[in-house]
């Protein structure tokens, strides 16, 4: 069985339709060596964008088939097996090569928002100003937050900025293949000096290191020596060092020494300032209630609302039928799908009285005033969008409330999200908690 075409069946269902055709499917499988899959890739900027791209998804696509690969290594080249069966030796299996970073990765495509201003501008500062106080710059958030956006920016306003400047970008999933590759082939001094002579080092993911002494310990050293010489350090995690577990102290307290930021999850806003720049790129009018559709719905992670955007835009393309609210609502259901049999009225009701500090059983009472029946409203339009309760179902768990009324709330509460950013943010918080708690 080619195992490289059993994961390469599952990413074409979780990635974009335009990543899978540039990326994926030019790849094929080389050979398997014990737990390592090998994978043939036609040049070195495929290789690295399956490295720094993809490499998550993939760990994950094979653990959710249960196959029985520990790692995925690229090799440039489809090249030939020997007489032996095995490949051939390529010319240089270590992959030392120039610099590769995503052009589309830049500060000008980088939405800045309460969520991330702060790391942003960490990053700028760095990109301006090597070396010379955030050192190292430790940038930390769950997945799809932004990290890798700004790690290859930051590499690219260098570059662009500094044209003597050797930066060295890599994953901490390279780092380790590169290291086993030149322990295997004793070669460790060039690996060594590829890491220790760059004026700048950007390591993404390096909660990937945890675990690994070996790692670890050649790593320890290439801070120490970047250090001595002043140069600079990015670092990005999925969560602050002292919540790695796996890493050892003297590591974590390197990481700690400079500057730590955060890269939260998007709000509404800047969910919504997301799409109009994306729109924008690809020439294409975004209607405002398919937008705040979007937003919406999307759980806080850009790339799910990247995603989103690029599915229905293809669809719109292949159908030329011009993009709706209608329309968003058939081709993205999934994203309601999963959060509907969890959500229920209850619990809908119970945190929208906690948090204008009411009773639940007062938002079921039959009086009208502002303090009870505003967040009423509000419970109502939120029973509306998480769950497929109909319109008399909704009004009956709310006191018996007939189902006009609760049409009349939520007309209302869509209209005022137009118009009231503030109320916008409480409902996306809301929402953020019903779906993920």
């Amino acid at each position: 069985m080619d195992l490289w075409e059993e994961i390469k069946r599952q990413l074409a269902s979780e990635i974009t339709v335009e990543g899978y055709q540039n990326w994926v499917s030019k790849t094929k499988l080389s050979h398997v060596d014990g737990e390592t899959l090998w994978v043939s890739v036609p040049n070195d900027v495929t290789r690295q964008w399956m490295e720094t791209e993809y490499s998550a998804q993939v760990q994950r696509v094979i653990r959710t088939l249960g196959l029985p690969i520990r790692s995925v290594s690229y090799q440039n080249g489809f090249v030939a097996a020997a007489s032996n069966g095995q490949p051939a030796a390529s010319a240089d299996p270590l992959n030392f090569s120039n610099l590769i970073l995503n052009p589309r990765l830049n500060f000008d495509s980088f939405v800045v928002g309460s969520c991330n201003q702060f790391a942003h501008a960490a990053a700028i500062h760095v990109s301006k100003n090597p070396a010379s106080g955030y050192n190292p710059l430790f940038i930390y958030g769950g997945t799809g937050m932004g990290k890798t956006h700004l790690m290859h920016a930051i590499g690219r306003s260098l570059v662009e900025r500094y044209s003597d400047l050797r930066v060295v970008y890599t994953t901490s999933e390279r780092f380790v293949n590169q290291m086993v590759q030149s322990l295997k082939s004793d070669r460790m001094a060039v690996f060594q000096q590829h890491y220790r002579s760059a004026d700048v080092l950007l390591v993404d993911d390096v909660q990937h290191f945890a675990g690994k002494e070996r790692t670890q310990e050649e790593f320890f050293h290439t801070f120490n020596e970047l250090q001595e010489r002043q140069k600079q350090i990015v670092l990005s995690s999925d969560s602050v060092p002292k919540h790695t577990p796996g890493l050892v102290e003297r590591l974590r307290s390197r990481f700690e020494w400079g500057l730590m930021v955060d890269v939260q999850p998007p709000d509404l806003e800047t969910k919504m300032a997301i799409l109009d720049k994306k729109a924008e790129a690809e020439g294409m009018v975004l209607p405002d209630e398919v937008r705040i559709f979007l937003a919406t719905k999307t759980k806080s992670n850009v790339r799910e609302l990247e995603g989103a955007l690029i599915k229905l835009t293809a669809y719109s393309s292949v159908t030329g039928e011009p993009i709706s609210l209608p329309m968003a609502q058939q081709v993205l259901r999934h994203l309601s799908q999963g959060t509907d049999k969890r959500i229920s009225l209850e619990s809908i009701i119970r945190l929208v009285a906690e948090k204008h500090s009411m009773q639940p059983a007062q938002l079921k009472q039959k009086s009208n005033e502002r303090k009870i029946a505003y967040p009423r409203q509000i419970a109502m339009y939120l029973a509306k969008e998480l769950t497929n309760a109909s319109l008399p179902e909704i009004g009956r768990a709310f006191g018996g409330k007939h189902h006009t009324t609760v049409l009349h709330s939520v007309q209302k509460i869509e209209t005022l999200r137009l118009k009231d950013p503030e109320l916008n943010k409480f409902i996306h918080s809301l929402s953020d908690t019903l779906t993920v708690g």
